[in-house]
């Protein structure tokens, strides 16, 4: 069959990477992809927020299967404008998608159905959400509503700061996601990636992923879209797991269908795991990125036949398996990132670094200039490595970024460093 990949980062790499291998595949193409993924997808320039240009392009190349990567696609509705034309399509329809294009839609989801999560309130207008965070207890987080490129959340240490992340919202600092605002209790405890394809109905856990928001080593300086992940998350035990499940992942699905909504794709749950058993933080409705590097390292099975038993509805009798393996990868971003990115400086040395034992290297802002690779975003590179442990996959990670020459980047240098702690 003939698939068409939507995306252009790291986790579009992973996926196409993943899909590439798959017996059942006859052509991938990606759109619009970057260097990396053009070494295994044909790269195409569609727009996707052209829903009729999309489809338009899978009649003419006769694509039965779309694989949407990134949430603006599916909370702009792409996926209901492929149903609408009988082309097959893995990821959740607009209705669906709002689980992660509004924050206050997935809370108020989580009130009504009993999922763990923490307390909230939402705001309209700037009076009563000034006096609200004005009496909660410090700290205490900030949301812009809707989809804001990762950057409308706050923990306010402070109730000036809390106050100001409230006006800065409704003030357009976050365009139309800062027009509803969400302010929630603070929760404390280890936060992991918890991941389950739906297919409507019934919920398979895939496995869990721990990532690493913040730019500087030791967890410290700027959230960023993630500097790193691993998996296994030794937090998530079976035990763990088996409550995400119960109480959170399948609550939300038998929800969504009842509100006639049903969700079909992947959902990725953000959790805090306490004292408390594990909560809900947030919901995005596509694979993780960088958490999706790791994962499709250490599957097993075909992820082309995964995502089409999704998207069938037959995963109730579906399986995936996994290697027993660990994998970790490290995120080379641009100087300036997560601020204003230097983009157009040549990177050495990819060749070499993807040679080491057990690495991939997943692009996720690049592009070709000519014969050389040049970095064209912020995250650009995904240093990707198995091990049998997490602290093997480390060592092979970053002996693949020592053979890389970019002075125009930079990376941390403790990835994993929490699963390494536990020994």
């Amino acid at each position: 069959m003939n698939v068409l990949l939507i995306g252009s980062g790291g986790r579009e790499h992973a996926l196409a990477w993943a899909i590439s291998g798959s017996g059942l595949l006859d052509k991938l193409y990606c759109a619009p992809g970057n260097a990396g993924i053009s070494a295994v997808a044909e790269c195409v320039a569609l727009d996707a927020a052209d829903h009729a240009g999309v489809i338009a392009f899978c009649r003419a190349n006769a694509v039965s299967f779309v694989v949407i990567g990134p949430e603006a696609p599916l909370v702009g509705g792409l996926a209901d404008a492929l149903e609408a034309e009988g082309i097959k399509h893995f990821g959740p329809s607009r209705a669906a998608a709002q689980l992660e294009g509004s924050k206050g839609f997935t809370k108020d989801l989580c009130a009504d159905f009993g999922i763990p999560t923490a307390a909230y309130a939402r705001f309209k207008e700037l009076a009563p959400a000034r006096e609200y965070v004005a009496v909660q207890p410090l700290p205490v987080v900030i949301k812009a509503d809707g989809l804001a490129a990762g950057k409308g959340v706050t923990i306010a240490e402070t109730y000036e700061d809390a106050i100001a992340a409230v006006e800065a919202c409704f003030a357009g600092a976050f365009g139309q996601a800062g027009a509803e605002v969400v302010i929630e209790e603070f929760l404390t405890g280890e936060e992991a990636s918890f991941f389950a394809l739906v297919d409507g109905t019934t919920s398979l856990p895939l496995v869990a992923a721990q990532d690493h928001k913040r730019v500087g080593e030791g967890d410290t300086g700027a959230n960023t879209g993630g500097m790193g992940a691993y998996s296994p998350a030794p937090i998530v035990t079976p035990e763990v797991e088996r409550l995400v499940m119960t109480e959170i992942i399948r609550p939300t699905v038998a929800g969504m269908k009842q509100r006639g909504m049903p969700f079909k794709g992947v959902l990725f749950a953000g959790l805090m795991i306490g004292p408390e058993g594990p909560k809900l933080i947030e919901y995005n409705v596509r694979f993780g990125d960088p958490e999706t590097q790791v994962l499709m390292m250490r599957l097993k099975s075909d992820l082309l036949a995964a995502l089409l038993a999704t998207a069938d509805g037959v995963l109730k009798d579906f399986d995936v398996r996994w290697y027993s393996d660990a994998a970790l990868t490290v995120v080379m971003a641009a100087n300036g990132y997560p601020g204003t990115p230097q983009k157009g400086t040549e990177i050495l040395g990819l060749d070499e670094a993807g040679a080491v034992e057990g690495v991939e290297v997943f692009h996720a802002g690049t592009r070709r200039d000519g014969d050389r690779i040049v970095a064209d975003g912020g995250r650009v590179l995904n240093i990707t490595a198995r091990g049998k442990t997490v602290a093997e996959a480390q060592l092979r990670a970053y002996e693949a970024i020592a053979k890389i020459n970019w002075p125009g980047g930079f990376f941390r240098r403790d990835i994993g460093w929490r699963a390494l702690t536990r020994g």
